[in-house]
């Protein structure tokens, strides 16, 4: 449902329609944020039904199903449900009864609609879909349609562009589109990793958890989500969109190159991925010296199972294990006001020609 605090769309029937014809919702604009999704639970069947999902997008895993999907459903999913809920349930929100992902999903959307609707009023409505697990894109496009949004800005919640990220959130969207009977205009939104908002959101996030340390770390390692180097040979920018982003919060910062690297994570399958590998990384900088490190995850807008559980579990073992002794694991940017700001000032951007000059 949209957000319940919203009054009901208010119908009217159009100027010279006949008695019969169906009233309906006055135009609005409508803001879809999107990330990846979550399962319902921790449990076998709904983490079985969430990774089956997700591991047969072919955006994700572009094997031949003829390959792929034996293996996946005989194989990977008699046996990863248990692994991979295991470590949701380290990191659940059990007093909420549901993901981080989804928990801080929710606070980013509230304070978003916040903001828009200092800036626009009653004229747009902000909501939130995943691409993966629930609520769906299909669901929350249906429902927009219904509250009147005769234009929908469409925004994955991915700084940068990949494959397996932005574009199979827009191909969902395409899809969800296709059942609707009066489609509205939409739009997506380019990737944000370069915006100087963006950047110095990361940078001040960086600067706050550096002043309440006793030492400062060796060295920041800024851990993206990997995917395989062939995605890059076949012209996924995702790599450099990375690179990118390191150097400006690098120079943003004020540092050396010696005080911040880029490295890849979650690698997953026999293919070679963008290296080098953080949890290989962490082990290398241990045993050359440097022993006081902080990770962040400038490729994730939340904190998620990828963070929460494989940096600051599983990474974080692999630097201690190699003779490391500090390790500091700075969130993202989450639902943090610059963050916020940085977001809503994208929408803008992208509403452009839709609404009225914000107030």
């Amino acid at each position: 449902m949209l957000d319940s605090r919203a009054s009901a769309p208010v119908k009217v029937r159009p100027t010279h329609a006949q008695d019969d014809h169906p009233e309906i919702a006055t135009a609005k604009v409508g803001i879809l944020l999107a990330n990846l999704g979550t399962p319902d639970n921790y449990d076998y069947w709904s983490m079985r039904r969430y990774l089956n999902e997700f591991l047969s997008d072919r955006r994700v895993i572009d094997y031949s199903p003829w390959i792929w999907q034996p293996l996946l459903q005989l194989i990977i999913l008699s046996k990863r449900p248990f692994s991979s809920g295991a470590a949701y349930k380290s990191i659940w929100n059990e007093e909420a009864g549901e993901s981080p992902l989804m928990t801080i999903t929710k606070a980013q959307t509230e304070k978003v609609r916040i903001e828009m609707a200092k800036r626009h009023g009653s004229q747009v409505l902000v909501d939130f879909c995943m691409r993966y697990g629930n609520p769906s894109t299909r669901s929350k496009v249906a429902e927009m349609t219904a509250a009147g949004c005769r234009k929908i800005l469409f925004f994955p919640l991915y700084p940068h562009y990949a494959g397996a990220t932005s574009a199979t959130a827009n191909d969902e969207f395409f899809r969800a589109l296709t059942y609707e009977k009066w489609q509205p205009v939409t739009r997506t939104v380019d990737p944000y990793y370069a915006r100087a908002d963006y950047i110095d959101a990361l940078a001040q996030s960086i600067e706050r958890a550096y002043a309440h340390m006793e030492r400062k770390p060796d060295i920041l390692v800024c851990s993206y989500h990997g995917v395989p180097i062939r995605y890059l040979m076949e012209g996924d920018p995702y790599h450099c969109q990375c690179q990118k982003t390191t150097r400006l919060l690098k120079e943003r910062l004020g540092w050396e190159d010696t005080e911040i690297t880029t490295t890849f994570q979650s690698r997953f399958g026999p293919e070679e991925w963008l290296q080098p590998y953080t949890v290989e990384e962490v082990a290398r900088l241990a045993e050359a010296g440097k022993k006081n490190i902080a990770v962040c995850a400038p490729a994730f807008s939340a904190d998620c199972i990828e963070t929460l559980e494989e940096i600051n579990e599983e990474i974080k073992e692999s630097f201690e294990e190699a003779g490391g002794e500090t390790f500091t694991y700075i969130p993202c940017l989450n639902d943090d006001d610059a963050h916020i700001t940085a977001l809503s000032n994208v929408i803008d951007d992208n509403l452009s020609g839709w609404i009225e000059h914000p107030a």
